[in-house]
């Protein structure tokens, strides 16, 4: 049984199978826009970090600002791309189950995607008043504002919580809000997830939930 009083999990590439999707439409659109960059070296920049932060990464890329409906445009093929070929990812739903302590979500992303991914997934039932965004919270990740809202709001005291996260953004935000940090790895390269200071790291959701349960 798992003794943690609170597991707190990313949604994008850790709930749902959605990086890859989000990030091959970022890497076409920088592409239209002129960039020389690989989908492996956008992955190394804009995994797990919220919208305004990837405007400022693609303006410190290109050397310009991105065009004045680049958002708008980004949010509607993202959507096209998640309605086609989202899934929940392989296995989570096994570890929610099997899991007895309290759990949410608190995702960089903004509530209304959040509400989709999950929703469109099945998942969303599963949440029901334990979604938390960076909307919500002044400073996102990898700032720990948004775990430690979390948790406050769940009435768990950090050092009981145990944060999944999927990016070296997450992991950090969840050792800054002294929570035990779980890397999940994906896209993001173990070595990468250890560096960023993940207590421990797994590969896949079996491997989370014997490591969730056995805590």
């Amino acid at each position: 049984m798992c003794s943690a009083s609170l597991v707190i999990f990313d949604c994008d590439g850790v709930l749902v199978d959605s990086e890859h999707l989000s990030l091959s439409v970022l890497h076409g659109m920088l592409l239209e826009m002129g960039a020389d960059i690989s989908f492996e070296e956008s992955v190394d920049r804009f995994i797990g970090a919220t919208l305004p932060k990837c405007v400022d990464g693609i303006t410190e890329l290109l050397g310009r600002a991105p065009p004045s409906d680049f958002l708008k445009q980004f949010a509607t093929r993202t959507k096209a791309a998640f309605t086609a070929g989202l899934r929940s990812t392989p296995g989570i739903e096994g570890v929610l189950s099997s899991i007895h302590a309290p759990f949410c979500v608190a995702s960089n992303g903004n509530r209304a995607k959040v509400d989709f991914t999950l929703g469109h997934t099945g998942l969303l039932p599963l949440f029901s008043g334990r979604i938390f965004t960076a909307e919500e919270v002044e400073h996102p990740k990898p700032a720990p504002d948004l775990f430690l809202h979390a948790a406050r709001s769940l009435n768990i005291p950090p050092a009981q919580a145990i944060v999944v996260e999927d990016t070296p953004i997450g992991i950090r935000a969840a050792r800054a809000a002294g929570m035990l940090a779980i890397g999940f790895a994906a896209l993001t390269p173990l070595e990468r997830l250890h560096e960023a200071g993940a207590h421990v790291v797994v590969k896949d959701m079996l491997e989370l939930q014997v490591m969730l349960c056995a805590r």
